[in-house]
């Protein structure tokens, strides 16, 4: 009775310790399996962490943008009411900063998508967070269109403007100089009768003959002189007489040495309403 009993304790102790010797197998598996598990789920949020802080930072640059923005905005206000060569290119080279920043944050997004296909990691938060950075980018480059747009346009009015300005001066000194200038001759008598400037009329069988000018114009006997620059006429001989119709309180003669005079003319717009001036010397 006793080797039987010894027999099958034996037998209970073998399956006993294989019974064992398996679970101690599939304990130790199920804990390297468990220590795997728990090593990629910390890099799993270890990798979900740095694709928030990316996030965030692509954010951050964008909000950046979006600051660069008012101020473009707010500098092409005063372009409107007043642009200059600098300012416009200041504002041009501000649009290029913010090009290159939405082209940064571009490549950032890109890297970012190409990291987390690689990482495999799917979460629906996180693709509707890049979603939104790709929907902001394309926002910022409307505007930026928008605002070159905006800086083309103004700056071809300010250059037509500037045309127009300059082509309204051009008029407006022209006029100014037309209505200024009067054509002076001075010459003795002979001269200017020989010239056809001037002739003898009146008179009694050609006694008390006056000469008076002919309203003839010939530019190579008259000199131009602008009256708003100039109101001094020299006359090189020591006895002269104005015989155009001249106002004589629009003028003086005035003797300056021995053998020369000046005419001052003391109200330009008076003594201009007669445009040429003819001076007989003697």
């Amino acid at each position: 009775m006793r080797k039987p009993v010894l027999f099958l304790m034996i037998a209970l102790v073998a399956i006993l310790g294989g019974a064992t010797a398996v679970l101690y197998g599939k304990y130790k598996k199920s804990t390297a399996d468990y220590a795997t598990m728990q090593a990629a789920e910390e890099t799993s949020r270890n990798r979900y962490a740095q694709t928030i802080d990316a996030i965030a930072e692509i954010q951050d640059s964008l909000n950046a943008i979006a600051l660069g923005d008012a101020n473009v905005k707010m500098h092409q206000g005063d372009s409107e009411r007043q642009i200059s060569a600098p300012n416009s290119q200041e504002t041009l080279d501000r649009i290029a900063l913010l090009r290159a920043g939405i082209q940064r944050s571009k490549s950032r997004i890109q890297q970012l998508e190409s990291s987390l296909r690689k990482s495999g990691i799917k979460v629906s938060g996180l693709e509707k967070m890049v979603a939104g950075l790709k929907q902001s980018v394309q926002e910022k480059e409307q505007l930026v269109a928008e605002l070159s747009t905006k800086v083309d346009t103004l700056t071809t009015q300010v250059a037509g403007l500037e045309t127009t300005v300059q082509e309204n001066t051009e008029t407006i000194e022209n006029n100014r100089r037309d209505m200024a200038t009067i054509y002076v001759a001075i010459g003795d008598k002979k001269a200017l009768a020989e010239s056809g400037i001037v002739e003898a009329k009146g008179g009694v069988l050609g006694i008390g003959k006056t000469l008076k000018p002919t309203g003839k114009f010939d530019e190579m006997t008259f000199t131009a002189l602008d009256t708003d620059q100039q109101t001094v006429i020299t006359i090189p001989a020591a006895k002269a007489q104005v015989v155009s119709a001249q106002s004589p309180s629009s003028y003086t003669l005035t003797p300056v040495g021995e053998k020369q005079l000046e005419l001052r003319i003391l109200d330009p717009k008076e003594f201009r309403k007669i445009k040429q001036v003819v001076i007989v010397t003697a």
